[in-house]
């Protein structure tokens, strides 16, 4: 059983006390020199480290126009000049995602570039609130003459496109916004909050989007309204996801969210365990979900203490890694790592995943493997395809490994946020 005493990443991290050793080490060493100790280490570092930062570097480049992950399109698949955006519908689960790698690199090495990405993600989440007018989440905003803003008014046909003033500042922004929006935002957050110290503001920025966000939801039947009256989504149905948001909630400000998650636990607690049944029986279709369960749950099962529904949690979690836990996803398998401890085989897949991401290309071309994997179903390959070979993608670990064509043009760049966060998770945990 995991108690929540058990289970607060700060403990974590004494469990396994060699990372956090040696930063104590470098700390002490390099504190005569002024150096960050996390840029001491960096620079020390291996393969893998080099190339998480250098994707980090090029994500700050090229990906941050706005604050919010974006993708760039290129003028050609072998040009470096951007000449337009794509994917702004999910700036919000994108920058959540981030924050989370972020947060984890800061914790990881100590690095002082880590922390400021990290309130700078925050700062952009806190526009995407802001920006509403009415403490909804926007999927992406953009300043008006930016010439970026046809990365919402052209590409984001499926969304509500809206115009308001922040700071004496015009924005457009989306709106229609999803649950994994949400989700993705939470994520972040819930890690943020627990590994990164009280520094410029940054636990002020987390109670504040959690506050406005959460309390939003609670006042409103669980479900988001447009300015114009539609209704982009409900979490009604969902108490896996809204006992999750109120997990981060009571931890960030419990004196008003601990009363909300205890009646809704009381409520529907017991429920937790139906939507991922009901997933589960499609290990196939709309793939992401189990990605959002995956976020949503290590913040749900790890926060909660000794209680009667924690089988539940558990329960509900130990389905979701029986359906996807073979499936050589190193993302899936660091949210294990979070929630259950280390387990050496699985460790040792994950670095291997890691290297082999390593091998994919970053533009997100087409690919087609109908005719080099057998099929078992349509456009579905009967084993897991190698992590080298699946199709290109922003997020592998969102994706069928059974899919067997996918992919754009060859001229949109992936954030490389699928390697970043599950690399930085593992430097945290020290298997590598």
């Amino acid at each position: 059983m995991h108690t929540k005493a058990q289970s607060g990443l700060s403990r974590i991290s004494l469990s396994s006390k060699s990372p956090a050793l040696r930063l104590l080490v470098t700390v002490v060493i390099l504190g005569l020199t002024g150096a960050s100790p996390g840029e001491a280490q960096e620079a020390r570092g291996n393969r893998l480290e080099r190339k998480a930062n250098k994707i980090g570097r090029e994500l700050k480049k090229r990906h941050l126009p706005h604050g919010t992950v974006f993708d760039p399109v290129f003028a050609s698949p072998d040009s470096n000049e951007i000449v337009d955006y794509q994917h702004a519908g999910d700036a919000a689960i994108w920058t959540g995602h981030y924050v989370a790698a972020e947060s984890f690199h800061y914790a990881a090495t100590g690095s002082r570039k880590a922390r400021a990405n990290v309130r700078r993600a925050l700062k952009a989440l806190k526009l995407l609130v802001e920006v509403t007018g009415n403490d909804v989440l926007a999927r992406a905003a953009v300043p008006v003459g930016s010439p970026w803003e046809n990365a919402l008014l052209v590409n984001l046909t499926r969304s509500h496109i809206f115009r308001s003033t922040v700071n004496d500042a015009e924005y457009y922004w989306a709106g229609n916004t999803s649950r994994d929006q949400y989700s993705g935002v939470f994520f972040g957050l819930g890690f943020a909050w627990e590994l990164i110290p009280d520094d410029g503001g940054i636990r002020a920025l987390i109670v504040e989007i959690v506050d406005r966000l959460l309390g939003y939801l609670i006042n409103n039947a669980w479900t988001p309204q447009m300015p114009d009256g539609t209704l982009s989504t409900t979490f009604v149905g969902r108490p896996d996801q809204q006992l999750a948001f109120l997990q981060v909630g009571r931890m960030v400000k419990p004196e008003r969210f601990d009363k909300a998650y205890k009646e809704v636990r009381a409520a529907y607690g017991k429920l937790v365990k139906i939507p991922i049944d009901l997933e589960s029986t499609d290990p196939h279709g709309s793939y992401f979900k189990f990605n959002l369960d995956h976020i949503n749950l290590v913040h749900l099962l790890r926060l909660e203490e000794e209680s009667e529904y924690q089988p539940t949690y558990r329960a509900a979690f130990d389905k979701l890694r029986a359906t996807v836990g073979s499936h050589d996803n190193a993302h899936f398998n660091m949210i294990e790592r979070v929630v259950d401890g280390a387990d050496a085989a699985r460790d040792k897949n994950t670095k291997a995943m890691l290297r082999e991401w390593l091998r994919r290309p970053r533009r997100i071309g087409y690919s087609d493997m109908s005719g080099t994997h057998a099929a078992c179903g349509e456009g579905r390959a009967c084993e897991v395809i190698a992590i080298v070979d699946r199709v290109p993608t922003d997020f592998l670990w969102q994706r069928s490994p059974f899919r067997l064509s996918g992919g754009e043009g060859g001229d949109i760049e992936g954030a490389g946020i699928d390697y970043l966060l599950p690399y930085w998770m593992a430097r945290y945990f020290g298997i590598l």
